[in-house]
């Protein structure tokens, strides 16, 4: 093996193997970190706040100055409205929004501080909306305790504005949770107590929800003659980036939430970014496999008559062949090696500030990414090791 080595090193090119190295390293790096880095960032936009997940858009109708100065009821949505949203080709699922329609208090005290009762309003949604523990998420007719979710923007408005004016002391979410609210419903010449659980905070719903079980059974008991109508859809859809959705709701006067479609829009929009710098990765990629090629073929071409001679002599093909094939795989590790430890660094560097803004953020580990370097690898690999064998067999047919 030595011997065919010191044969046919000699019309090297060190320029020619130089510019697929380089070429090779700059896109198999531009590749990884794209992908490494689509992989780091994408939960800041795709994350729920834990209890709605990411696909679901909630719409309602506007509300129109004659509607106000008539006096008129809230604008609804009709069983034909909603089946024309379920036909639409971006919307998967309706779901409907359902209000209590009995009046509701709340009352919570703090020992040896303060109470407060305040007059308030349930909706519930189907509960495979929601995202939350089973066991919490629960209501049976009878059970005097009521799993509620809040508004995160409920908790500010009292930590930085009730609590302040009136020298309460701020609560932070966990110690929410563990307060017992009365519950003072009344309707249908009826009025009961129950006890109120906060299970957990809402970033993008304004409401008080509780599950749709006890929704339904309260409503029979406090206002059965009463229809619930929803005023406020929940849609499942593919995309929420979809511009068809915009213009669906624009032509039929629905409103959505508004960080909603702008979170997918960043979403669509970061996975456009990301899959065109790895495209460019690997086109970069595909340039430097066509310059090492493009090298090999010259080296094997000018290396003719001395790979005529060894085959002549008894080597065979894969014996000829065998240090081509062993160069271009040395090189494609080497630059699967460095492109992975430089993807490291960066990602040390970005991930340091990522996490400095976003304390939340995670960390998915760079295990994909050094899949993704395998593969191409291993793909690059392999192709150079058929086109050499092909060109070595084909040397010694023409030479048969």
């Amino acid at each position: 093996m030595n011997l065919v080595w010191k044969l046919l090193r000699q019309h090297i090119s060190i320029g020619q193997l130089g510019g697929f190295f380089m070429a090779n390293l700059f896109g198999m790096l531009i590749v990884l970190i794209g992908f490494q880095f689509y992989q780091d960032v994408i939960p800041l936009f795709t994350q729920n706040d834990g209890f709605i997940r990411q696909d679901f858009i909630i719409i309602s109708k506007k509300v129109n100055t004659t509607g106000l100065l008539g006096g008129g009821s809230v604008r609804v949505f009709t069983p034909e409205e909603m089946d024309e949203l379920r036909s639409q080709p971006f919307c998967k699922e309706v779901g409907a929004f359902t209000g209590s329609l009995y009046k509701v208090a709340a009352g919570m005290g703090i020992e040896d501080v303060a109470s407060f009762t305040t007059e308030m309003f349930f909706e519930s949604v189907p509960d495979r909306y929601i995202d939350v523990e089973t066991d919490k998420w629960r209501y049976a007719p009878g059970d005097r305790l009521i799993p509620i979710i809040l508004p995160r923007s409920y908790l500010t408005l009292y930590n930085f504005g009730f609590a302040q004016s009136r020298s309460l002391p701020q609560l932070s979410e966990g110690v929410i949770g563990l307060i017992n609210m009365n519950i003072y419903i009344r309707g249908n010449g009826r009025q009961d107590l129950y006890e109120g659980r906060v299970v957990g905070f809402s970033n993008r719903l304004n409401t008080i929800l509780v599950p749709e079980s006890f929704m339904k059974w309260s409503n029979g008991q406090y206002a059965p003659a009463l229809p619930a109508v929803p005023a406020r859809l929940i849609v499942e859809v593919d995309n929420p980036a979809d511009d068809r959705i915009a213009r669906f709701m624009q032509e039929r006067g629905y409103e959505t939430e508004d960080n909603k479609l702008d979170a997918g829009r960043m979403t669509y929009f970061l996975k456009v970014i990301s899959g065109i710098v790895m495209t460019v990765g690997l086109t970069i990629c595909l340039l430097s496999f066509y310059i090492l090629m493009l090298s090999i073929f010259l080296l094997v071409q000018k290396n003719t008559k001395k790979l005529q001679n060894l085959l002549l002599i008894g080597y065979s093909p894969l014996q000829v062949s065998l240090p081509y094939q062993l160069l271009t795989v040395g090189m494609n590790l080497l630059v699967l090696l460095l492109s992975f430890g430089m993807l490291c660094i960066v990602r040390s560097w970005y991930m340091a500030t990522l996490t400095a803004l976003f304390p939340k953020i995670g960390d998915n580990g760079t295990g994909l990414s050094f899949c993704i370097g395998l593969l191409l690898f291993a793909a690059v690999s392999i192709v150079n090791m058929y086109a050499v064998h092909r060109k070595v067999i084909n040397i010694w047919r023409n030479k048969l």
